[in-house]
């Protein structure tokens, strides 16, 4: 694990000052995925160089900011709060009468992602920081991001690590910190809580994905990284037709995988 930090904060620098960027912008919602990326960023950068942003929206829980501030202060990083509900809002009213009379469903949920990705670039360009992704490698399989939204960015440090490599590797980083006498870096309440974009009332991950991680992985895992059969990878409680619906709907977001960002190698 030590290895793995050492080299994906080495290719964060590399690409970083490469491109000529000498501060990032993280996108902090008080998920795991960001706020393992903030901590990676933090040796690569220097605290001072690493700007965090919280951006609220109509669904966000009170949990979130809460959670990203501490992680923020954990870290040392400056952090600001910019809310999208006004603009979501807005869009929402002009939208409305061109989408059925209704502004709901996936064009609601999608179009907060991509206004979150609106202010983050408006940053970007403004002050001349890289753009961080925080996407993960079993949401890139399973095309469960917002083009133009979370996908964005210049660089993706977990972009190569599962969801559940995401957890191993938050876990590590708090051990290895208790270990150097200080406390945690990622608050416990980010890792045990269920993952959400909070998009929609009551939204998880697992219940939009229709699995959950572990099981996921080990599917995803088995079949295209280890080459199993979806028979081989069928269990009780997994039987073949769900494993191949997953391959399926990896397979099919190809499209998706092909506009991503680069993405540290591990």
């Amino acid at each position: 694990m030590q290895q793995l930090v050492e080299s994906i904060v080495t290719q964060i620098d590399e690409f970083a000052h490469g491109a000529g960027f000498t501060d990032c912008v993280i996108g902090l919602s008080g998920g795991l995925d960001s706020s393992v990326v903030a901590a990676l960023c933090v040796p690569a950068f220097g605290a001072e160089h690493v700007h965090g942003v919280l951006l609220p929206g109509p669904y966000s829980t009170d949990h979130a900011s809460t959670d990203a501030l501490e992680l923020a202060a954990n870290l040392g990083i400056q952090a600001e709060t910019i809310s999208i509900t006004g603009a979501y809002d807005a869009l929402a009213q002009e939208l409305a009468p061109h989408t059925g009379g209704s502004f709901e469903g996936l064009a609601s949920e999608n179009s907060q992602a991509r206004l979150r990705m609106v202010a983050l670039m408006a940053l970007s360009n403004a002050h001349g920081w890289m753009l961080v992704n925080t996407g993960n490698l079993s949401e890139a399989w399973m095309g469960y991001s917002t083009l133009y939204g979370d996908t964005a960015g210049a660089f993706a440090p977990i972009g190569g690590l599962y969801k559940t490599e995401v957890y191993a590797l938050a876990n590590w980083l708090n051990e290895r910190a208790r270990e150097q006498g200080g406390g945690d870096i990622i608050p416990p309440h980010v890792i045990s809580k269920p993952p959400s974009a909070e998009l929609a009332p009551d939204q998880t991950d697992e219940a939009g994905l229709g699995i959950g991680y572990p099981e996921l992985d080990r599917i995803l895992m088995g079949y295209f990284d280890q080459g199993q059969s979806p028979e081989a990878l069928a269990t009780g409680a997994t039987p073949v037709e769900e494993v191949e619906r997953i391959i399926a709907r990896a397979e099919g977001y190809a499209y998706k995988r092909a506009q991503l960002p680069p993405a540290a190698m591990v």
